[in-house]
Parts: structure tokens; C-alpha cells; sequence
């Protein structure tokens, strides 16, 4: 396994880590009642998250460059370690999630008295915000890995987050070993992650997204309680490791799909 698949391995924990916690913020925003600051400083973890995909993608590129310049096909055994990062990534984040979302809650607060994130970031490497992040972790209650039968989580919601996260997963991996089916059209085939991953971006957009804003804007109105919402973000955690899982049988053949558009179009 060379240094560039490491690296990538690395940079894709990071990725799909912070986008397990992200769930978590909707959580945060429902308690304080700052759903707009919760988001406003959590986006400086997507910040962290968008730079380790803007190093990942030309990394990425390159190993498949080297290899198909020395007439090398290395096969999936790399690109599935990838994959693996990203169920050991969301595994992660879900146990992390009950520390997250008590310190993503302390530093809303503490926004609210700084009003500046460079100072909410001094403050947190002071005595006092250290001891307030020791004081804030917490170990992951093994109720919240149950699953509740009587849980209202409609099941078609459940469903297509599993499909729309394993497309995400997979869509840019599968157009670069495309490169490997079709070596001359190997610039095309990547261009096509962008399509495949638009699908997934719609299903996101049109149907999962508006459901969990729904959902947010009831807890706060009271109208749907915090317990539930938790069941509900709890479920899509869930659906989210299996998506993970199910990307590793989607590499192949959409790799294979993408090779073939790529050789009509």
C-alpha cells in the first residue's frame, strides 16, 4: 500500500467522520435554541472536512496516473480499504456523538458571550475551556445502539439514506477505477463521479434533508419530542453504516457502468 492510499485512508476517516457528527448538530440546535449558531459553527469543522476532500481527490488521481502509466491494474484491494475507512469513520462518530454534541452545546453558549470565533477558540484552549471540554465527555450509552420497533422513523426515509450515502461513498472511487476498465478514457470516466454523486445530492436535497428541518422546526415548536428526534437521528446513523457497507458491492459494477456511458457518450 503506497504513502498516497494511506494518506487518502487518513483524509477520508477525517471526512466522513465529521459528516457522522453532523448529524448531531440538528440535536444541539433543538436544545439551545440556536439551530443557526449550532450550524454556523459547526461549518468550521466542514471547513476541515472540504480541505482533506480538496487533498484527497488529486492523490487519488495520482495513484490511478502512476498505475496506469506503468500498465498496472492493482485491483480494488486499496480502493476497498478506502471504503473501509469510511464504516470505521461512522462507527466512530457515533460513539463520539454524545461527547459532540455536549461540547458543540457548551461552545453555542459560550458564543453567545464572545460573539467572535477566533475568541470562542482562545477560550477554549484556556484553563477554564479545557477543564469545560474534560468536563463535557461522556461515554455513549448502550441504549442509544438499540433499535425501537415502536419508533415512527418512516422506513422509506431510512431506505434512501441508505441509498443516497452508499452512491456518495462509492460515486468517486468507481469512476477512478473506471479509469483502470477504459485506461484512454480515463479523464471521462472521472468526470462522471459528478453525475453519479448528483443523484445521491438530489435524493439528500429533496426527500432526507426536508424531512430532518420538519423535524428540528416541531422539536422546537414542541410539537415533536427530544427523545424521538434522538431515536430518529439514531436511525439514520444506522442507515448511514450500512450505506457504508453497501457501497463495497457497488464498486465494481458501477465502476463497470461508469466505463461503459463513458465509451457511448
Amino acid at each position: 500500500m503506497t504513502i498516497q492510499i494511506i494518506l487518502v485512508i487518513l483524509l477520508t476517516f477525517i471526512i466522513h467522520l465529521i459528516s457522522t457528527l453532523s448529524y448531531s448538530v440538528r440535536i444541539v440546535g433543538t436544545r439551545t435554541k440556536k439551530i443557526a449558531v449550532s450550524f454556523a459553527l459547526f461549518n468550521i469543522m466542514v471547513l476541515i472536512s472540504r480541505t482533506s476532500n480538496s487533498f484527497q481527490a488529486p492523490l487519488l488521481a495520482k495513484w490511478v496516473e502512476n498505475n496506469i502509466n506503468l500498465k498496472i491494474n492493482p485491483g480494488t484491494f486499496e480502493l476497498r480499504m478506502i471504503l473501509l475507512a469510511t464504516s470505521i469513520a461512522t462507527i466512530a462518530g457515533a460513539f463520539l456523538i454524545p461527547t459532540f454534541q455536549r461540547i458543540l452545546s457548551r461552545a453555542v453558549l459560550n458564543f453567545s458571550i464572545y460573539k467572535s470565533v477566533p475568541k470562542l477558540i482562545l477560550h477554549a484552549f484556556t484553563k477554564i475551556g479545557i477543564q469545560q471540554l474534560r468536563d463535557e465527555i461522556s461515554i455513549p450509552n448502550k441504549n442509544n445502539f438499540l433499535v425501537n420497533s415502536e419508533s415512527r422513523f418512516p422506513l422509506k426515509i431510512f431506505v434512501f439514506n441508505i441509498i443516497a450515502v452508499a452512491i456518495l461513498t462509492v460515486g468517486v472511487l468507481s469512476s477512478l477505477y473506471a479509469g483502470f476498465i477504459t485506461p484512454d478514457l480515463r479523464t471521462t470516466a472521472s468526470s462522471l463521479s459528478a453525475i453519479v454523486n448528483g443523484f445521491a445530492t438530489i435524493i439528500m436535497f429533496v426527500l432526507i434533508d426536508p424531512y430532518l428541518s420538519i423535524l428540528t422546526d416541531e422539536v422546537v415548536e414542541g410539537k415533536y419530542s427530544q427523545s424521538e428526534f434522538r431515536k430518529t437521528i439514531r436511525y439514520l446513523i444506522f442507515a448511514r453504516l450500512i450505506g457504508t457497507f453497501t457501497a463495497q458491492f457497488l464498486l465494481v459494477p458501477f465502476a463497470q457502468v461508469i466505463a461503459f456511458i463513458a465509451e457511448i457518450i
